[in-house]
């Protein structure tokens, strides 16, 4: 790991680092619109969760509810993304020894993989008995990564 340490130093080097941290309000304005996103996010992952397990809209065709939520799902990435990468470089080299940051990394990398194969898989399908069990495997999994990233990031304040 020390290998990539002069990535995370040089991070706290750039401007862009100089102009997020010069101005006090920055990063918390930075940290609302990243909540806001992992809001978005999690929010149509619960619901469509929520339809796979059954629990919620049975009569509405999972593919159907997929679509339609679709672009919430990916405004609330466009949103978390980018800003987390913002606070990222304005924290670097605190988070190069934070483990919650790499454990949100892990949850991170592994619940967007998911995502976009075995989740966005289990949506297509049709209703039927063969895929109930794909489905609660993919709405399970998805509610575990993406509520673990969600709580990785919120440790990363209070635990080194």
């Amino acid at each position: 790991m020390a290998s990539i340490y002069p990535f995370f130093a040089w991070c706290e080097r750039t401007w862009l680092c100089k102009e997020i941290t010069v101005h006090e309000s920055f990063f918390p304005v930075l940290e609302t619109i990243h909540l806001f996103g992992l809001v978005f996010l999690l929010g149509t992952i619960l619901i469509l969760s929520l339809r796979l397990l059954g629990l919620l809209m049975p009569h509405q065709p999972t593919p159907d509810l997929a679509r339609a939520l679709g672009r919430y799902t990916a405004l609330g990435l466009a949103i978390m993304l980018p800003s987390g990468v913002l606070m990222f470089i304005a924290t670097a080299v605190r988070c190069y020894g934070n483990t919650s940051f790499w454990v949100k990394m892990c949850f991170l990398a592994t619940a967007l993989v998911f995502h976009f194969t075995y989740f966005k898989t289990a949506l297509r399908s049709p209703d039927s008995q063969n895929s109930h069990l794909r489905g609660r495997l993919a709405a399970f999994g998805a509610l575990f990564l993406w509520f673990g990233v969600g709580a990785a990031g919120r440790s990363i304040g209070f635990f080194g």
